[in-house]
């Protein structure tokens, strides 16, 4: 099995040295990759216990790897890895046709709603682990950016270390452009364009996290646009600058007008009925990572939440009983 396999290999502790090409990386990346079949759970657990050390001090999760690091990996009991799981036919087909962009360099996909990016804290195996399973000659092939599990819609994958470095820098630096379409409780003010809060994760229940609006905590900024309104909801546009865990959600619900279907946020029951949040990663646009031409990419609302919309509307051209 690939998990025992792994865990045998690093009985104890070891060091790695940091080569130029995992130069730039996030050190809570660079371990789930060294350590795959390790849960995301045990990694994080690693990295709060100061078990894992870079040049001798403790290593925090967004610490960036600098080429010439000796990083000390803890050693990983046959218990901490994950069997080996295989993607199904399905899981695999799903993924293949999800596929909307390829090339030497990335991948762009239209992600599923209820599809993790990647496994860990009882996830199998997510998009990512099934993706490198559909492409066993490539490899690398690691997520540019991330979306819940709940949200749909376009997604970036690197193929080349080079690449991952190129558009993180493009990431930071804000030049990616990205927006959502959501559907909100209410009537959206119009006023309400540019939003702007600190922002704080919790975690709770083992790795289940929650972000609260918190004094100190990270800057967050979204830029919010009115597409349609309906008469107990909102259709917005969400173009988020800075890219925090739950961002959009966050900034949505503490205004009064949650995200339809948020199991987190949404504290009341939607005014509508509704099988998933509606949340959709509509557009991305970003520069080459190889050629620099702008590449931009659409992808429509699935199904489910199209008629979402359809019957909302439908509703509103009805005509009133007598």
């Amino acid at each position: 099995m690939r998990g025992t396999a792994l865990a045998d290999s690093v009985s104890q502790a070891r060091t790695a040295k940091v080569r130029e090409d995992d130069a730039g990386q996030r050190i809570d990346n660079y371990l789930m990759r060294v350590l795959h079949g390790v849960p995301r759970g045990r990694v994080y657990s690693m990295l709060r216990r100061g078990e894992v050390r870079i040049n001798g001090g403790r290593a925090k999760p967004h610490r960036r790897l600098v080429v010439g690091d000796q990083v000390r990996i803890p050693p990983v009991r046959g218990a901490d890895a994950a069997p080996s799981v295989s993607a199904s036919k399905r899981a695999r087909s799903e993924v293949e046709a999800s596929i909307w962009y390829e090339d030497d360099h990335i991948l762009v996909l239209d992600k599923p709603a209820g599809m993790a990016v990647h496994g860990g804290s009882g996830i199998g195996l997510g998009l990512i682990e099934v993706l490198r399973g559909c492409r066993p000659a490539v490899a690398r092939l690691e997520l540019v950016h991330r979306l819940d599990r709940d949200t749909s819609g376009v997604l970036l994958v690197a193929k080349r270390r080079s690449a991952l470095v190129e558009l993180h820098g493009q990431l930071r630096a804000a030049a990616m452009s990205k927006q959502y379409l959501a559907l909100v409780a209410g009537r959206w003010p119009t006023s309400l364009r540019a939003v702007e809060l600190p922002l704080e994760v919790n975690e709770r229940y083992g790795s289940e996290r929650i972000v609260r609006v918190k004094a100190g905590g990270k800057v967050s900024r979204t830029h919010f646009s009115v597409v349609q309104r309906y008469e107990r909801t909102t259709l917005v546009r969400a173009e988020p600058v800075t890219g925090r865990t739950h961002q959009i959600r966050v900034h949505a619900a503490h205004f009064g007008h949650p995200i339809l279907g948020d199991p987190k946020y949404a504290t009341a029951p939607p005014p509508i009925e509704l099988k998933r949040m509606f949340l959709h990663a509509s557009r991305l646009g970003f520069h080459h990572p190889a050629t620099q031409q702008w590449m931009e990419f659409e992808v429509p609302l699935p199904g489910a939440l199209a008629g979402v919309l359809d019957a909302q509307a439908a509703d509103a051209r009805a005509p009133e009983a007598p």
